[in-house]
């Protein structure tokens, strides 16, 4: 058997907590592939990933691609940055900054513009609710009511079923399996980051149980995907300055930058939004990306503070003070005791349990709904219209189970509130009383959780109401996410988890020092923890949201415990959604039995290599034949002494190289010719993967006996590792450094130089 059949190569392309190894077509058949795969596809094993919201499918058959985020350190990227000066230098420092201000620049004006459409839309829809309701034409306001409701709908299921199936769902876990090295179909197209926008407006407006902040960071990883890309080729608009940003390794960067800026532009929480893509979406981090992630967040704080203090004029319509939440809940100092510590470790239980359960049934809710969804646009579609016909269903007919509350003397507001949004909605109630289920139901989102956050009084909401309107919006929020709109989880779970607190709250007011306010707080940031899993980001966003530093130990304790009692039952909803949608993710850890392994135990074959100078017929039959990513270099005797590994050549750049036709018909070394042929941006990642074919390639019958030299294109510096290297250590290294490929060389001397 000749040699080359025998040496192996390693590719470790992502992995599962529990999945087992498998052989992908997307990368070596001789390598060795950490693959992310569900046990099993959720319904059958025929489908194909999509990455769409409502395509929920197993990995054994996911069409995804990984990224490059090592640098390729050949021949002519050494010569490309031995040729810069200082000053090209120092102009590529000054993009980056400069990109990640455009980046929240962009961000913070599309989520100002968000909120800003989303509170005039849901306004106007509200009060002319409000309106026929104090004329006692109850059934038209229902019909009025509904019929928005579902003209929005509809209008957001259509951009998402027709245009950019991608847009749909909260985003996130598409943007963390992207940062983890995962290049899925479309998910940052401009298609997606126009229906994302759009489609995030008319799905909030119409009055859903969903946020826009998981669209927020989608939106916000799409504008920086699009600045990164230094424009287009296919419409002549790229721009030569900005080729440098070419490669996986700075759009990462520039995407990490994005996913803050877009927490940063929904919470109002700039500090927030860099831990979120530090602990939550980036699998990889570095001091100078810290640095640009804060710069790009602080930006977006700037921009939206600049614009809500224009708002506050009275110039942006019902927008007002709405909006781009930020909730204050109490000024006067906290003091709490022991019964209260008790209290607290309550609700952390309480929301560990509750989170869990959560994460549970979006699961159950989201294998259901993909059946449905893979029928056609037109079945999403109707999904959609029957989940917002229940949604207002629920919206307009639980408030007629409350009873009317007077309104609280010494009031500063109006009650009830009348011609805008408020705390108070008169509903059907007689004049100087209020409804309080109506006054959370018949709202916008954001108000609603400033009116459970509201600290004034502990009678502002009857304990029915509070348990009524937990219950419909943790059902609501279930069923809701999953359908073909973009959906973001963070404010439903806000708001059932501080309905919930504010009930114990509510029940404890007797012997507890804490007001109703914080307890609704606390609820919310257990709910979160038992259902995000994340702990630092979650407290810091809460914090920026509240302004209410004193409330600084509670919230990391209630966090900590509903943490801890939810991973005793299930992972994170973004983790789970990650796997259930067949995306390869590389987990921080290895798992137990990697130990136990070594490197060699995993690789696989037959390994194709390819030699110094090769054949151009052999290079086209290996391309045509497999789907590998890269391949071995061997360097072969006479050119050396025995057969070495010279380093590995991708794909991509072999069809640029042969599109260039550069042959020789001797098999020579002509490397000199090819470096004068070809510059480093020659073999820059396209932008939206529009880069040369296989089958755009025009070789003719004489050309395929010519040689090429691949010396020029080959990354001379692999990393690799020993055979005898634990597999736990090799995987722990390969998620670490953020690599692709991985190669596995003998330990002992007189083999080949990649060992199979």
């Amino acid at each position: 058997m000749d040699h080359r059949e025998e040496k192996s190569d390693i590719e470790i392309e992502g992995m599962v907590k529990g999945a087992d190894f498998d052989r992908r077509g997307s990368g070596f058949s001789d390598d060795m592939e950490f693959t992310a795969l569900a046990r099993e596809p959720l319904l059958f094993k025929s489908r194909s990933n999509r990455t769409s919201q409502i395509a929920i499918v197993g990995a054994n058959s996911c069409p995804i691609e990984s990224l490059d985020y090592e640098i390729v350190e050949n021949d002519l990227f050494k010569q490309d940055w031995r040729s810069r000066k200082k000053t090209e230098i120092y102009q590529y420092i000054f993009l980056k900054w400069t990109l990640a201000l455009l980046i929240g620049l962009g961000t913070g004006l599309v989520g100002f513009f968000n909120n800003l459409a989303v509170e005039n839309i849901a306004g106007l829809k509200l009060l002319l609710t409000n309106n026929l309701m104090l004329e006692d034409k109850y059934f038209q306001a229902f019909a009025s009511y509904a019929g928005c409701n579902m003209a929005l709908a509809i209008a957001a299921a259509a951009l998402c079923a027709y245009i950019a199936p991608a847009a749909a769902g909260s985003g996130i876990p598409e943007v963390k399996a992207y940062l983890n090295g995962v290049d899925a179909h479309s998910i940052l197209a401009p298609s997606t980051l126009f229906v994302k926008i759009f489609g995030s407006i008319f799905g909030v407006a119409a009055g859903f149980v969903v946020g826009k902040e998981g669209p927020m960071v989608h939106t916000g990883a799409c504008i920086a995907s699009l600045l990164g890309q230094g424009g287009s080729r296919r419409y002549h608009l790229t721009w030569r300055w900005l080729r440098h940003f070419k490669n996986d390794r700075d759009r990462r960067d520039l995407i990490t930058c994005g996913a803050a800026a877009g927490v940063a532009a929904a919470f109002r929480a700039p500090v927030g939004g860099v831990l979120f893509a530090l602990e939550e979406a980036a699998s990889w981090w570095r001091s100078a990306l810290l640095w640009r992630t804060f710069f790009t967040t602080a930006v977006v704080a700037m921009v939206l503070r600049t614009l809500i203090q224009i708002c506050r004029t009275g110039k942006c319509g019902l927008f007002g003070q709405g909006g781009l939440i930020m909730f204050d809940v109490n000024s006067a100092n906290p003091t709490y005791g022991a019964p209260d510590l008790l209290a607290i470790v309550f609700l952390g239980i309480v929301g560990g349990v509750l989170g869990s359960f959560y994460n549970y049934l979006v699961g159950m809710v989201l294998r259901s709904y993909s059946i449905i969804n893979e029928k056609g646009p037109r079945f999403k579609i109707l999904l959609v219209i029957t989940v917002s016909l229940l949604t207002s269903c629920c919206s307009y007919g639980l408030p007629w189970l409350s009873q009317c509350i007077p309104c609280p003397a010494n009031l500063e507001d109006q009650c009830p509130t009348v011609g805008r949004s408020g705390n108070y909605k008169n509903f059907q109630c007689p004049p100087n009383h209020y409804n309080d289920l109506a006054s959370l139901f018949l709202n916008t989102n954001d108000d609603a959780i400033r009116n459970l956050l509201n600290s004034r009084t502990s009678t502002e909401f009857h304990l029915s109401t509070l348990f009524v309107f937990f219950t419909a919006i943790y059902c609501l929020g279930i069923i809701t996410y999953g359908i073909a709109i973009p959906s973001g989880l963070f404010i439903p779970v806000i708001l059932a988890g501080s309905s919930y607190g504010r009930l114990i709250g509510t029940l404890l007011v007797p012997v507890s020092d804490l007001d109703v306010g914080r307890f609704a707080l606390l609820g919310a940031a257990s709910f979160l923890g038992g259902t995000m899993r994340m702990t630092v980001s979650l407290c810091i966003i809460l914090l920026e949201l509240t302004n209410d530093l004193l409330l600084l130990p509670l919230v990391m304790l209630v966090l900590l415990i509903s943490k801890t009692v939810a991973d005793c039952f299930n992972n994170g909803v973004y983790d789970q959604i990650v796997r259930m949608k067949g995306l390869p993710y590389l987990e921080a850890h290895a798992e137990p039995y990697m130990s136990n392994l070594v490197a060699s135990d995993v690789v696989s074959g037959p390994l194709v290599t390819f030699s110094g100078v090769e054949k151009v017929g052999n290079i086209l039959h290996a391309l045509r034949k497999t789907g590998h990513n890269g391949f071995p270099v061997i360097d072969e005797p006479p050119s050396t002494d025995a057969p070495e590994l010279c380093g590995l050549v991708l794909r991509s750049h072999l069809l640029v190289l042969l599109k260039g036709k550069k042959f020789s018909k001797q098999k020579m070394m002509t490397g000199s010719e090819i470096m004068r042929r070809f510059k480093a941006h020659d073999f820059a990642k396209a932008g939206s993967g529009k880069g040369p074919k296989l089958e755009d390639l025009d070789i003719k019958e004489e050309e395929m006996e010519m040689y090429v030299d691949l010396h020029p294109i080959t990354n001379t510096s692999p990393y690799t590792v020993v055979e005898t290297m634990s597999l736990a250590k090799a995987a722990v290294l390969f998620r670490g450094l953020g690599l692709r490929h991985l190669c596995v060389v003998p330990k002992k001397a007189g083999r080949p130089p990649i060992e199979l």
